[in-house]
């Protein structure tokens, strides 16, 4: 053995292995040595034992879009589908699951292939129309439909059962401690009693009016809410008003009919009602019902179901195939026989037709008219755009190019990154994000090239100021400033007279004569409990439920009040009273205890599986940017001149 390793240690292939390494090691810094791992297939969700490639993620995905376009009714791409974070979201929950069932597994939780099956042989769609009996060819039938092959079908419900075993596992054992509804029972139906009097703004004193000195010092303190962010002022070229465009001519008209007279024709649309059973012999009641004359709200109501009804819909708006089909295959007020759906089995019934038919230039004359001024437009603005390169790449001015080629030149006032006013006020209508994000990519003075933002939109950025971000002047703020330090200073008078004279009740002083050295009135409240706060305020409640027996409490209880009072009584709750409480809320808590413990448990599971993601792999899969893109522009109307 060690001849043959010093054998390979002088080979080629050793030092080819070492430059290999020694490349690793220039690249990455050392930091990744595993070279060979690459050469490995690539995972979007790996946790252990447990991982999901990019075709397996492509297939989960393309069914997951086949469902959401269905319940939207149109076309949706994987960018919609997954935005606003939503790919990320499933993927950590994929991540987490993967994780749980891969330590699941290795702890022994591993339901019997006998129990999978079972399972299996119990779901009505792989039942035989005919017999009623479980049918092998159905069952491979429907999950070749569906892209799903029957290994992976069983390991989804073997998933499914380990994760319920360990959910009703973790339910029964968990327990949650008696003392923790005690504590709340205790708390709810205890009562006391005591007193206190109000401190009001009046006792204290209020503030005056104050001083240039003392607004700027407040204004300084608060600098990071008053500062005003940086703004920008800018030119905008705009090449979207190329006149009006001639009008297209009849044998062009005619083209573009021809061309689209497909697209243009009126679908046949059918008006009717579909009840979906549970299983063949709820859906052959239903069809006998309908068939008898029952109304279809009466027969639903039957059965304990809630019907659908589609009005004038094409068949292209529902996504099963086989209701499709037998709902265009019935005549005007026609039941169908039970259809076996995705879930359960379907009955339809049509009230009406609409036939579908070919479309006639003089139906579609006026939109084909439009569509062709439309891409005149569009093409008229392009030719000016081109013209306004050519005069820049000839070395003229932006102010002489945009003029040659007949641009307009808007003004945009003072902004912010966000898109609005330097004041926080909304722009109407609002900036459109690229503009803005132009804008913020240039500096003063500076012109950007063509953007085309769209739509057959196009515009050049010219940054003509940059205004730091800066205090306002304390004249411009000066008014409400000036009521904001006149609160700040009331509330501090008031914080200092109760504090004064809760000083004196915990010196010593008898309450009643500390209220009456201000002018207060003693109050006194029996049998208070913590939900009579509505009645007595949150103070009252606070510094009464805050305090032991014969201590002094000071609470503020409004804006513009403070309370100082003293616990005379505490009752504590009745046992027999308190117990059923307790339970009730032992049981209320109960739920919410295990969904947390449930939580940690699979995020704890997943971290030991060492669980992870690829979010630029998961997107590659989809044939998208491995990295977002930015959010797309508004084609909002530019803004006004």
């Amino acid at each position: 053995m060690l001849s043959a390793i010093r054998a390979f240690a002088k080979s080629k292939w050793a030092i080819g292995l070492l430059v290999v390494m020694a490349l690793a090691l220039v690249v990455g810094g050392g930091s990744q040595m595993d070279v060979l791992a690459n050469l490995g297939p690539k995972h979007v969700v790996s946790a252990g034992d447990r991982n999901l490639s990019q075709a397996e993620f492509r297939s989960e995905m393309d069914r997951i879009r086949d469902q959401a376009q269905q319940q939207a009714g149109r076309a949706l791409d994987f960018e919609e589908l997954i935005g606003e974070g939503g790919l990320r979201q499933y993927l950590e929950q994929k991540s987490q699951q993967f994780g749980f069932l891969n330590w699941a597994w290795k702890a022994g939780i591993r339901p019997g292939k006998e129990l999978i099956l079972r399972q299996i042989r119990q779901t009505p769609e792989f039942f035989d129309n005919v017999t009623g009996q479980f049918s092998e060819d159905q069952y491979q039938a429907r999950l070749t439909e569906i892209n799903v092959t029957p290994e992976m079908f069983e390991a989804q419900f073997r998933d499914q059962y380990s994760t319920q075993h360990y959910g009703s596992a973790l339910g029964a054992g968990l327990r949650l401690p008696r003392i923790y509804g005690a504590i709340l029972a205790s708390q709810t139906l205890e009562t006391r009693d005591g007193r206190w009097f109000t401190v009001t703004q009046a006792m204290a004193g209020t503030a005056g009016v104050p001083t240039d000195a003392q607004l700027t010092a407040l204004m300084n303190q608060s600098a990071d809410q008053l500062r005003l962010p940086e703004s920008r002022t800018a030119s905008v070229v705009l090449f979207d008003d190329a006149g009006p465009a001639a009008a297209p001519t009849e044998a062009r008209i005619e083209e573009r009919f021809n061309f689209r007279r497909d697209a243009l024709s009126l679908p046949e649309k059918r008006t009717f009602v579909t009840l979906t059973a549970p299983n063949r012999a709820a859906a052959d009641r239903i069809a006998a019902a309908l068939r008898a004359g029952q109304a279809p709200a009466d027969v639903a109501r039957a059965n304990s179901i809630q019907p659908a009804e589609y009005v004038d819909t094409p068949r292209s708006a529902l996504g099963d195939a086989a209701v499709a089909g037998a709902v265009f295959g019935l005549a005007a007020n026609e039941v169908s026989a039970p259809v076996q759906a995705g879930v359960g089995f379907v009955v339809a019934k049509v009230t009406a037709i609409q036939p579908g038919r070919a479309a006639t230039l003089a139906d579609v004359r006026e939109q084909v008219v439009q569509e062709l001024r439309a891409e005149d437009a569009r093409a008229a603005v392009y030719r000016r755009v081109e013209a306004y390169e050519k005069a820049r790449q000839e070395g003229k001015t932006l102010d002489v190019a945009v003029r040659e080629v007949g641009g307009r030149v808007i003004q945009i006032p003072p902004i912010r990154e966000d898109g609005k006013l330097r004041n926080g006020q909304e722009i109407t209508p609002a900036l459109p994000p690229q503009l803005i994000q132009t804008m913020w990519s240039l500096g003063q003075g500076a012109e950007s090239e063509v953007v085309d933002m769209g739509q057959g939109q196009y515009f050049v950025v010219r940054l003509d100021a940059i205004t730091p971000a800066a205090l306002p002047p304390l004249a411009a703020i000066r008014e409400p400033l000036a009521r904001q330090w006149v609160l700040r200073e009331n509330a501090r008078l008031l914080g200092a007279r109760a504090s004064a004279l809760a000083a004196r009740v915990r010196g010593g002083e008898d309450l009643a004569a500390v209220a009456a050295s201000v002018g207060a009135t003693i109050q006194t409240g029996t049998g208070l409990s913590r939900q009579s706060a509505e009645q007595n305020g949150q103070g009252v409640i606070a510094g009464v439920f805050g305090s032991a027996r014969g201590e002094p409490f000071s609470q503020q209880n409004t804006d513009d009040t403070f309370v100082i009072g003293r616990t005379d009584r505490i009752t504590a709750a009745v046992p027999a009273l308190a117990a059923p409480v307790a339970e009730q809320f032992r049981q209320r808590m109960a739920g919410d205890h295990l969904n947390a413990v449930g939580e940690t448990a699979i995020r704890t599971a997943a971290e030991r599986s060492k669980a992870r993601y690829d979010e630029a792999l998961a997107r590659l899969a989809l044939g998208l940017p491995a990295e977002a893109p930015a959010a797309p522009a508004s084609p909002a109307t530019p803004p006004a001149r």
